[in-house]
């Protein structure tokens, strides 16, 4: 696990990305020592993204597939994205890899906003993307999926695959079962989000396996100003926290700012 700054040394990212201590662990019993080691592994990681991303400020999590290019649709939309998070003030946060998520990040640094990243050590190598901040690499999916849902007043979902949806109803369910708070959750693409709606809205509603007040806090757009705007509107008056680094502890702020009313 490493952690950085735009000042950094980038020529190393990734280099970890062939590490399979996470599927060791997921395999079943190991002996008490190596089921400790992970357990100890899992704890320091979660240590070192508390560490990292305490005074972020108030921040938005963008989800979105890696394997969209700069010149495709739906990058120019995360893109728009990340600038329009920026202009309502808040730091947006990432997967930290390629894609809609170096997008989203690469749309807030340009307008100097915060970007983060909580990128994920894979078998095949996963390069945090060059529009960082800050960000923090993981061997752990459980920790990496913790930190982008922990520091968010508000969740996007841009196109993407099993990872996108894995980390959507992820969020939703927390929603739904109150282990968080009902922050906005805000799908961008609608014709690429429509059967999902109505398996939401047709479906599982009429089948009572959610119920209609589940939701209410779902919002599907094209417009990611109109996405900002929802997120601006639902979270600043019902979540924002004021939390002040220790002076003691070596701790400041890295966005430090008030979210915009515009």
């Amino acid at each position: 696990m490493r952690t950085g700054n735009k000042a950094s040394n980038r020529s190393d990212w990734g280099a970890e990305s062939g590490n399979q201590e996470e599927r060791v662990f997921l395999e079943g019993p190991k002996s008490r020592a190596l089921d400790f080691k992970h357990a100890m592994d899992v704890f320091l990681e979660m240590i070192k993204g508390f560490r990292t991303f305490h005074f972020i400020g108030p921040c938005v999590t963008v989800f979105g597939s890696a394997r969209f290019a700069p010149n495709h649709e739906y990058y120019n939309l995360a893109y728009e994205m990340g600038r329009e998070l920026t202009l309502k003030g808040f730091a947006v946060m990432t997967g930290g890899g390629p894609g809609i998520m170096e997008a989203a990040n690469k749309g807030a640094m340009d307008l100097g906003g915060c970007s983060l990243g909580c990128n994920i050590i894979l078998p095949k190598e996963q390069m945090p993307n060059p529009y960082l901040d800050v960000w923090v690499e993981f061997k752990y999916f459980m920790v990496r999926k913790f930190m982008l849902a922990k520091y968010s007043y508000g969740f996007v979902a841009m196109p993407g695959g099993f990872g996108t949806l894995d980390e959507l109803f992820g969020i939703l369910t927390l929603i739904q079962t109150k282990k968080i708070k009902n922050f906005p959750v805000v799908l961008v693409g609608k014709s690429f989000w429509e059967p999902l709606r109505h398996l939401i809205e047709d479906r599982l509603v009429q089948a009572k396996t959610i119920d209609p007040e589940d939701t209410k806090t779902i919002y599907f757009t094209d417009s990611p100003a109109e996405a900002a705007f929802f997120i601006q509107k639902m979270a600043v008056d019902k979540f924002e926290i004021k939390i002040r680094p220790s002076k003691i502890l070596g701790e400041k702020s890295i966005a430090g700012r008030s979210l915009r009313q515009t």
